[in-house]
């Protein structure tokens, strides 16, 4: 349970308790925690949802239902109401850091984030981020903070992620339905069967669910963090934790910690297109490690230029096996698919390279490997 840097990610249902704004009644208590981790000399980074709930009724709406733009709206002015109830229970001061995902997927950005960070850390700052809701493009899904969060303890090279909810962790079933629903203390590998059990949030102002924090708990942990959920609502948690109890559902790091850029790959920058492979480039790639050559591929989807995240997809199960960036286009790939990469030059007039995607440049997804697999061998 110890730790040295710690981001701690916690919900609306816990800074708008009330729905009618921002409110003391647990973020306090969560505030006396951080305090005392930084007077161990562990360093904290905030990860807080709250802004669309703090802002809700300064926003006139008219509906439980509400349109990105009322979401936007409220957000902006929200956040400014949640920024003042988290630094009124700090003597130190505290950065306000909103970023996008278009923010995380560019490899420049990223590192930006990430020095910013450890500079503010270095002197003592609580860095609080949040999504910037305001200019985002897309709806506010669901989720967002939950996986927001491991990615910023990627960022920052945290050891441990704490997921703040109003519930004790994983259970078997729903505890809100089911009596005789049991805590599951510590998951050491997360499966098809740990989804499974995950229930959704009943809470509108939510933006997560145990769906959202199972998927952020996956994308720590292969980066080597051990994460948990734990009930934010109960003081005594905190206590716990400071005693190195675990009063949660803990998930173990995996110890065949994929490298900082395949993890970057893997879950943050987003694929701009589809490349489908055939079987023996499938197989290239899974039991030898190789890279896609043009030979191997049979078509190509969507438009994407060079330098573009791909998915790779196996042409009889439509399985996505892998990501990767791409040496080519689409147009120059519909050119030299399924030829040799001597051919290259001559499609082209022109050649970046003899590969496609470079296996260094490449992410397998293991788990719908395995179910390849499965199915491969159920046949």
């Amino acid at each position: 349970m110890n730790f040295n840097r710690a981001v701690i990610k916690v919900g609306s249902a816990l800074v708008a308790p009330s729905k009618t704004g921002c409110s003391g009644q647990y973020t306090l208590a969560i505030a006396q925690f951080i305090t005392k981790c930084q007077q161990q000399g562990k360093e904290v980074i905030l990860v807080s949802s709250g802004g669309v709930a703090a802002g809700r009724t300064l926003i006139q709406h008219g509906s439980p239902t509400l349109s990105v733009s009322v979401k936007k709206a409220m957000a902006s002015v929200g956040q400014m109401q949640m920024m003042a109830n988290w630094q009124r229970f700090f003597d130190n001061p505290c950065s306000q850091i909103l970023v996008t995902q278009e923010d995380l997927s560019d490899r420049k950005r990223f590192i930006s984030i990430k020095d910013t960070i450890q500079i503010q850390l270095e002197n003592g700052i609580i860095p609080i981020v949040n999504e910037n809701d305001t200019v985002v493009t897309d709806d506010l899904t669901v989720g967002d903070n939950d996986n927001l969060a491991a990615l910023v303890a990627q960022v920052c090279e945290a050891d441990s992620l704490f997921i703040l909810s109003d519930i004790d962790g994983v259970f078997t079933k729903d505890p809100k339905i089911h009596n005789d629903a049991t805590l599951i203390p510590e998951i050491t590998k997360i499966t098809d069967e740990i989804y499974a059990m995950a229930g959704t949030s009943r809470n509108h102002l939510a933006t997560g669910g145990m769906k959202t924090k199972i998927e952020a708990a996956e994308k720590a942990t292969e980066h080597g963090i051990n994460t948990y959920i734990i009930n934010g609502t109960k003081s005594e948690v905190f206590a716990a934790l400071l005693a190195q109890i675990n009063p949660g559902t803990r998930f173990t790091a995996d110890k065949d910690i994929i490298t900082a850029k395949k993890h970057w790959l893997k879950h943050t920058i987003k694929s701009q297109g589809k490349i489908t492979i055939d079987r023996g480039a499938v197989n290239a790639l899974v039991t030898q490690g190789a890279s896609l050559l043009p030979i191997g591929i049979k078509s190509v989807s969507d438009k994407f230029n060079a330098g573009d995240s791909v998915d790779l997809i196996d042409q009889d199960s439509k399985v996505l096996i892998a990501k990767g960036i791409t040496q080519y286009s689409h147009s120059e790939l519909k050119h030299i698919k399924g030829k040799h990469s001597n051919d290259i030059a001559m499609a082209l007039g022109h050649k970046e390279g003899a590969v496609v995607v470079h296996r260094d440049d490449m992410v397998l997804l293991e788990n719908n490997i395995a179910t390849l697999s499965k199915a491969q061998t159920n046949q």
